[in-house]
């Protein structure tokens, strides 16, 4: 016996019985591939244009890359431009954008001109400590902030709310160069209950649980002063958040059921209040690692900011490049996992 045939949305014809579930499912799956494919090739576009103003915004900072290699040595003329020639600086600047570009294409970064030194492997000597540093304060910048943003909303209006709140705002607005200079004047020169900086004591040859404690010994300046901004940044956003949900019918509903606050809170609210959240955390993994140049040049953190620093003072135009590709690309990918994880949490965004 046949069936009856109805029209579809798309002016298909499918069976009239057919569950919905059946008839959606494909348009459901090809709305998020059609989605997820214009944010990647949103994101390529973007890094696109971030190769291209890299490359030529280095070559308008001021000094001479050449000189600086002499190191102040009295040189000819001659010699100069041998060097020029050597690193290919010579040549027109398409032609050196050209160069740059299909060696990027083969994963070559180019060579340090003042390390002596492939900048791919500059670049991942120096990612394990930028990771450790910047973890570390993602870590306790996100435990502080949610606990501490929830807190405040449900408390709103108390004392409680009203300090961390004020807090939070002051080192939200504070500079963090600064932040970490009065950290490092008063704990570090005043006190002294931390090293001035680098990652590890310097004349020591340490191992085992010796060294790792010397490094969180000397992580500890660095890392608060990165999670201090970040963390205001989280308890912000989640306070106002779960303040927007506070009002919402369901956390009426699920008192009537005779749930405690703490309950409702924990169960109900915040969930729901967590999805501004969620893309702030991805947005700010982005952030703290190319933001850490300012702290990890206070500090002498030897990370990928300091080694970014270094090449500034130079000025080493492939180091630039490089570690301005990796800042601007882990950024850019922390944006297209935020919009693809948004979409998959919020339901309003599904069915769009």
């Amino acid at each position: 016996m046949g069936h009856d045939v109805v029209t579809g949305g798309d002016d298909t014809l499918v069976p009239s019985g057919a569950p919905a579930a059946d008839i959606d499912e494909p348009r459901r799956g090809s709305s998020w591939a059609r989605y997820a494919l214009s944010k990647a090739g949103g994101a390529l576009v973007s890094l696109l244009m971030v190769i291209i103003l890299g490359f030529f915004a280095f070559r308008i900072l001021p000094g001479d890359p050449v000189r600086s290699l002499t190191h102040g040595r009295r040189v000819s003329v001659e010699q100069l431009e041998a060097i020029r020639r050597e690193l290919g600086l010579d040549q027109p600047l398409p032609s050196q954008f050209w160069r740059y570009l299909t060696d990027l294409l083969r994963g070559d970064l180019g060579y340090s001109y003042t390390n002596n030194e492939d900048v791919s492997q500059l670049i991942l000597e120096r990612m394990g400590p930028t990771l450790l540093l910047t973890g570390t304060a993602f870590a306790i910048s996100l435990a502080l902030g949610l606990w501490l943003g929830q807190r405040a909303a449900w408390r709103r209006g108390s004392l409680f709310d009203r300090v961390h709140t004020g807090i939070a705002l002051t080192l939200w607005s504070v500079p963090t160069f600064w932040f970490g200079l009065l950290l490092l004047l008063l704990f570090a020169g005043t006190l002294h209950w931390f090293p001035t900086g680098g990652m590890v004591t310097a004349g020591t040859r340490l191992e085992g649980i010796a060294y790792v404690l010397d490094v969180a010994h000397h992580l500890v300046l660095p890392a608060i002063t990165m999670a201090a901004v970040v963390y205001a940044q989280y308890l912000l956003v989640m306070r106002a958040s779960l303040l927007e949900e506070m009002t919402a019918d369901y956390l009426v509903t699920a008192r009537a059921k005779g749930l405690n606050e703490d309950r409702v809170r924990r169960v109900h609210a915040v969930p729901n209040a967590l999805l501004p959240t969620v893309t702030l955390i991805f947005l700010a993994i982005g952030g703290l690692i190319s933001g850490g140049v300012s702290v990890e040049t206070v500090f002498s953190w030897p990370g990928l900011g300091y080694l970014t620093f270094q090449a500034l003072s130079a000025p080493d135009f492939p180091v630039l490049q490089g570690t301005f590709v990796v800042f601007s690309a882990i950024v850019i990918a922390m944006n297209f996992i935020a919009d693809l994880v948004y979409r998959v949490l919020d339901p309003r965004l599904r069915t769009a």
